[in-house]
């Protein structure tokens, strides 16, 4: 079934349809030039598009902003519970903020905020637009382009449909246990391969002997 088709069947009982834009506040980041960060250890993390792997937010190769700046910031700070969505380039990735980046900066993305915190619809929405139809209705929006882009404005009209509390909350569970065991399998495997590169080197320098 198409995104078109099922954003437009006739829903479950319960169910409702929203607009993403009459949900949550959407405000694009600040432009964060390259002088404008330091290795400081007192300097504040700024989240990039990059940072954003399977609906969450990677931990490594961080970027921090020069404290003096990041004070002029104050209002593209993060709070536990947003989500943030990437519109220009590779469209539609988006990743939960957890209470580790809470405070944080973000660039290049769109920050999601509900008008109050509900972490179990945070989860709903994050697992709603990482799937298929939301995603492939993203991808035809910001198509065209030399570097696809999807406007502010599109973003806000993609149509959310929305199950009562107790379905959310279970549905936000299932896909954030599998996109843990993504990340889980995924580390393993980067692991596994870099070991293996460390083993075929001392294996080839005669360093080890080779098991028969």
């Amino acid at each position: 079934m198409t995104g078109a088709s099922a954003a437009s069947r006739p829903l479950p009982a319960g169910w409702r349809r929203h607009a993403l834009g009459d949900l949550c506040s959407l405000q694009v980041g600040p432009h964060i030039r390259p002088e404008e960060r330091t290795d400081a250890v007192d300097g504040v993390p700024v989240v990039l598009p990059r940072d954003l792997v399977h609906q969450r937010i990677a931990p490594a190769g961080r970027v921090v902003l020069n404290p003096a700046k990041a004070r002029l910031l104050d209002r593209y700070r993060l709070v536990e519970g947003d989500v943030l969505v990437t519109r220009t380039g590779t469209v539609g990735r988006c990743a939960l903020v957890t209470g580790e980046q809470h405070q944080w900066l973000y660039t290049q993305l769109v920050r999601l905020r509900l008008p109050e915190p509900d972490p179990v619809l945070a989860a709903y929405l994050t697992g709603y637009l990482s799937a298929g139809a939301a995603q492939r209705w993203m991808e035809r929006r910001s198509a065209g382009a030399t570097i696809p882009s999807l406007s502010l404005r599109d973003l806000g009209t993609l149509p959310v449909l929305l199950p009562p509390a107790a379905e959310q909350k279970a549905i936000g569970e299932t896909l954030a246990a599998l996109d843990e065991k993504i990340r889980v399998h995924t580390e393993i495997a980067r692991t596994t391969g870099e070991y293996r590169g460390i083993l075929a080197d001392l294996l080839m320098a005669g360093a080890l002997p080779s098991e028969t």
